[in-house]
């Protein structure tokens, strides 16, 4: 027999992954330029030159020095220079042993909650999250905790965050800049947060965990900056993916750091070399360890995005649309013209633009649009949006 658990996961995939599918299916059949396809946080902004320059001379090296195994954690000379330039950023004393390379966040995320977790145990996820953190919560036999985010702006509720802590919390996950909203936390709300879990921590007399998921660290336009959350709280974890800021998403490479502030650290990462043993996930790929040693410090196009941004948030609001104005990431949070955002989904179908209902991020009425697209997509995607909207307008006149 089976595992229920995991043919439940297989047979229904995750929203996201299969409106991208859709949206293949629909590219093939009526060409790509005709598919508004919003569906995927999948970075159509080139990786670096640096990034370029780096495997084209890598590939000149013997092959043993470039595609052989590395130590399960990663290479020493790839995870010493990621803590060189964690220390120059934010003047932090971190070493190549606080860090675990990883394939990708998701890898990051997983590996940290197991290796922390016992069955029954409680995550915290702040609602809209990424749909994927019910999923690793729930395979380490655990509980997935919704608290919602404040809803005029989708910042954290500190409070409502603290009375959903019991005995069993293990964790809570944050997620800044944020997907899906580009909601940016500032300092003064991460502080708060930091010390609420503190009083919850003497309260309870257990350990609670911040897990920070940050493959959008870089992806910011101004207004508040990104702190760096384990000056602010000891027992954080960092999860980090070169996916986004890189333009590296199918390379899947990413690290854990475990800071030595953390109680009982030296513990809690061989936990995390355990779980990365436990989970397969030994030996990130050798040839992109070397690359992102070369590439630790490579710019971010900002900008590229910030122009897509701009698009498609004027674009939409001077239609009528009710849209988060994003602080980060490359999302556009947008209310849906129903209440039932998978039937808004579908309809949107209809003018061929793929957008993610707000369901699969535990919250109803709103969806997400990726503008990690061309910017000719975002302008050439506006008349299907005012097409769309017009169905709706003249659907309420009736």
């Amino acid at each position: 027999m089976i595992n229920q658990r995991m043919y439940e996961l297989g047979s229904e995939p995750s929203a996201i992954r299969e409106l991208f599918a859709y949206g293949m299916t629909r590219k093939a059949e009526i060409g790509e330029e005709n598919v508004f396809d919003f569906s995927l946080g999948n970075p159509s902004i080139p990786a670096p030159k640096e990034v370029h320059d780096a495997i084209i001379d890598l590939m000149e090296l013997p092959p043993e020095q470039v595609h052989a195994y590395t130590p399960a954690q990663g290479a020493a000379g790839v995870r010493t220079a990621i803590a060189d330039s964690l220390n120059r950023r934010f003047d932090t004393t971190y070493s190549a042993d606080d860090l675990y390379m990883t394939v990708g966040a998701s890898a990051s995320l997983s590996i940290s909650i197991s290796a922390v977790a016992n069955p029954g145990d409680e995550f915290i996820v702040i609602a809209p999250y990424f749909p994927e953190y019910k999923v690793f919560i729930e395979s380490a036999e655990c509980t997935c905790v919704e608290v919602p985010a404040r809803l005029d702006d989708f910042q954290l509720n500190i409070e409502a965050i603290e009375d959903a802590i019991t005995p069993r919390t293990k964790g809570v996950i944050v997620n800044s800049p944020n997907n899906p909203t580009g909601a940016v936390y500032p300092a003064c709300d991460l502080t708060e947060l930091a010390n609420a879990l503190r009083r919850k921590q003497d309260e309870l007399g257990t350990t609670i965990y911040l897990i920070a998921d940050e493959p959008y660290r870089e992806i910011v336009y101004g207004g508040p900056s990104v702190p760096w959350i384990p000056s602010l709280y000891e027992n954080t974890f960092v999860c980090y993916s070169y996916s986004k800021s890189l333009s590296l998403p199918g390379e899947r490479i990413g690290y854990i750091l475990v800071p030595p502030a953390m109680k009982d650290a030296r513990r809690v990462y061989a936990a995390v070399c355990g779980a990365g043993r436990a989970l397969g996930f030994v030996c990130a790929p050798a040839l992109f360890q070397s690359v992102i040693e070369r590439c630790v410090d490579a710019p971010c196009d900002v900008e590229a995005y910030r122009a897509n941004r701009e698009a498609l948030y004027e674009g939409l609001t001077n239609l009528g649309y009710e849209c988060v104005p994003p602080q980060g990431a490359f999302y556009l949070w947008v209310r849906a013209l129903e209440p039932d955002a998978k039937a808004f989904s579908e309809t949107a179908k209809a003018y061929e633009l793929l957008v993610v209902p707000s369901d699969s991020f535990g919250v109803e009425g709103w969806v997400r649009i990726g503008y990690c697209v061309s910017h000719e997509t975002i302008v050439n995607s506006l008349p299907a949006f005012a097409e769309l909207m017009r169905e709706y307008q003249y659907k309420i006149a009736k």
